[in-house]
């Protein structure tokens, strides 16, 4: 089943696909776990949609803020339609994530905003990677440059395994290269890092000026394990 599942997803155009058991989310906080959404999860279904490498070839304003927005839409899409193909399947119900927005959790004072789950760290349970130091998913073969979104389900799924950390111990490229130092301890000061990286052009579009995080990651690309 859980081969049928992935090959369902890649058909939809993920490029990346793990699952992880309801088992491996007991340290979520709460509110933020799986089940706080949908309390017969039994299994946790991650989707990746990679960047292509060029949009981390050029200035981020313009270019890489469409496409990086446009990879949302694209996940949006391909949860919908494969929770719905699981529901016919496999007569479950699974139960798709936003990848983005929207979000309840907001506070005002840090900027903070925290997604329905933490879709990295979902992404880190279901063996699809592991936490950089920018606190950034990196994959082996897709490097930093995947956007994820998740279905639930309770389907009782077998888990992935886990991936080692592909993460450079000595290197420090992604907090040396943070303009306004808001990166520490695999965590962002979310204060910091949206006032230096959302703004809008003088027509109003919504732009993204910084992705340095992203783009200084010797793994960014991926890594041959």
């Amino acid at each position: 089943m859980e081969r049928e599942i992935k090959e369902l997803a890649y058909q939809l155009g993920a490029d990346v696909c793990g699952i992880g058991s309801i088992n491996r989310f007991e340290d979520a906080p709460s509110g933020f776990s799986p089940l706080d959404l949908f309390d017969k999860c039994k299994s946790v279904i991650v989707l990746g949609v990679a960047l292509p490498k060029g949009s981390y070839e050029v200035p981020p304003r313009l270019l890489y803020s469409h496409f990086n927005n446009k990879a949302f839409t694209v996940l949006d899409e391909i949860e919908f339609k494969l929770a719905k193909e699981l529901e016919e399947k496999y007569n479950c119900f699974a139960v798709p994530v936003p990848p983005n927005t929207p979000y309840e959790y907001w506070d005002v004072e840090t900027l903070t905003g925290k997604g329905l789950i933490s879709m990295k760290h979902a992404a880190v349970l279901c063996g699809l990677g592991s936490m950089g130091k920018s606190s950034l998913l990196l994959n082996s073969e897709y490097g930093n440059r995947l956007n994820l979104g998740a279905v639930l389900t309770d389907l009782e799924l077998k888990s992935d395994d886990l991936q080692p950390d592909i993460c450079i111990p000595e290197c420090s490229k992604c907090i040396d290269s943070c303009p306004v130092q808001a990166i520490a301890d695999k965590r962002v000061n979310q204060k910091l890092c949206r006032m230096n990286t959302y703004s809008k052009t003088s027509k109003g579009f919504d732009t993204i000026d910084c992705n340095k995080c992203r783009t200084v990651c010797p793994v960014r690309f991926g890594k041959e394990l």
